[in-house]
């Protein structure tokens, strides 16, 4: 992404798009395109949603005679990090724990799971609080 641009968040066709070059690496537009499920969409369309992840700093090329072969500048860690960041801010309040009590009151997480992230946290913690010294 090019210095001193704000970042921004992915159109779905866009999300579609980066997923391929993050999960398959550099790719030319014919082969975006062949990739997509039914119903595909037009080869212009492609190279126009190629063309402004490009234009944001997500994407850049490299030139193969009269072609440009895609690929993405920004990991997907990265983008994902920033975009749970932007959710949580924009959705709940900046609040992590509004996001894990809605997904406990939809059910879309288990017992199971929540003991697992406490595990996750309380060893995170230990680590951490060995290099602490009691006041």
């Amino acid at each position: 992404m090019k210095a001193g641009r704000k970042k921004q968040e992915l159109t779905e066709k866009e999300a579609v798009i980066m997923n391929m070059l993050w999960d398959r690496g550099p790719m030319f537009v014919r082969e975006m395109v062949e990739a997509y499920p039914e119903p595909k969409p037009h080869f212009n369309t492609v190279a126009t949603t190629v063309r402004i992840l490009e234009g944001k700093g997500y994407v850049s090329h490299e030139v193969f005679g009269n072609s440009h072969r895609f690929f993405a500048t920004v990991e997907k860690s990265c983008f994902r990090d920033n975009s749970l960041a932007a959710v949580i801010r924009n959705y709940f309040g900046n609040s992590y724990k509004s996001v894990v009590s809605a997904l406990a009151e939809e059910e879309k997480i288990s017992v199971d799971e929540l003991k697992e992230i406490i595990d996750l946290i309380e060893s995170k913690n230990k680590g951490g609080s060995e290099n602490k010294s009691e006041i």
